[in-house]
């Protein structure tokens, strides 16, 4: 499209251009004339479309639509030749599947209650589509050329590939039913539910800033300002400190995510219970005990996966 415009206007500068190319040709060889002339060609194309880049941009988007996921974009084959570029590729795609996955997760979990069944809204990314994108990772990951090349490295290297695993995790525990069912729940139920919603809600939002794009122009630019604090001594943790809202949202995650765990134990004590009493029978506290089971996994890889993410693992 490039050239089709530029060419567009070479041609209709050709009754000014053609007399001045006589003119010169006199004075100047051929080949020299027409190497000047294709320079002069391409940075008028150049500048003519410079101040338009944000709307050809946006063209060029609509007439060519980027194929696959959109939460495997950053797995960009070109990252493989640096292993932190690659790693953080990964750390990138994880963000974005845990921010699908809890969004998800979140929004089914919003409307649950006793004797409800919600299930995940229509527009949402589908659990098999984000496991097969953390499956790509895996792959991406395993075709890095070449171990991290300091122990900072070494560290985000370990750290994104817990995100990835707890990641895994819960996509896999969330592809095990399709819907999220609170059997004749009590208030422990419904507390559970809010917990977990509460979780989703808070790693959506730590792995969101993870994911968002980096501030510079282009990622590689914060890839060799990471490389040359990490050769000056610095560290690599230096530039991914979270903000101020992705710590609230740390902490408010590792709250939801703790007493969670500490409710599901005492919930299936007390779920258990009640079938001696006759207050449940046997497959109503095992639904019970199961539904908490599953929201309590949930939260608690849900928050590795987002602590990891952020070097907090």
């Amino acid at each position: 499209m490039f050239k089709l415009i530029a060419a567009v206007i070479a041609l209709a500068l050709f009754p000014v251009l053609i007399p001045l190319l006589n003119r010169a040709s006199s004075t100047i060889d051929g080949v020299t004339l027409l190497a000047g002339y294709h320079t002069a060609y391409n940075v008028v194309g150049v500048l003519v479309l410079l101040p338009l880049i944000g709307p050809f941009t946006r063209l060029v988007e609509r007439i060519l639509p980027e194929r696959g996921s959109p939460l495997t974009r950053c797995l960009d084959p070109a990252a493989l030749a640096t292993s932190i570029a690659a790693v953080e590729a990964v750390r990138r795609t994880v963000a974005r599947v845990l921010v699908a996955i809890c969004g998800s997760l979140d929004t089914a979990l919003v409307g649950a209650g006793a004797d409800e069944t919600v299930r995940p809204a229509k527009d949402a990314v589908p659990v098999s589509q984000a496991a097969n994108a953390l499956r790509q990772a895996q792959v991406f990951m395993s075709d890095v050329s070449g171990p991290p090349e300091s122990e900072d490295e070494q560290q985000w290297l370990t750290s994104t590939l817990h995100a990835l695993e707890h990641a895994s995790r819960l996509a896999e525990t969330a592809g095990e039913e399709a819907e999220f069912v609170t059997v004749n729940g009590g208030p422990d139920d419904t507390r559970a539910v809010e917990l977990c919603a509460d979780a989703m809600r808070s790693a959506a939002a730590v792995a969101g800033e993870v994911a968002a794009p980096p501030a510079a122009p282009d990622h590689t630019i914060s890839i060799k300002m990471r490389r040359a604090a990490l050769e000056s001594g610095g560290s690599d943790a230096a530039f991914d400190l979270p903000t101020a809202p992705t710590e609230e949202a740390l902490v408010r995650l590792e709250h939801s995510a703790k007493a969670l765990d500490e409710l599901k134990r005492v919930h299936r004590s007390a779920t258990l219970s009640a079938v001696a009493s006759g207050a449940l029978t046997g497959s109503e506290a095992i639904a019970r005990v199961d539904a908490v089971r599953r929201l309590d996994a949930f939260a608690h890889h849900a928050w590795r996966s987002a602590t990891h993410l952020v070097g907090r693992g």
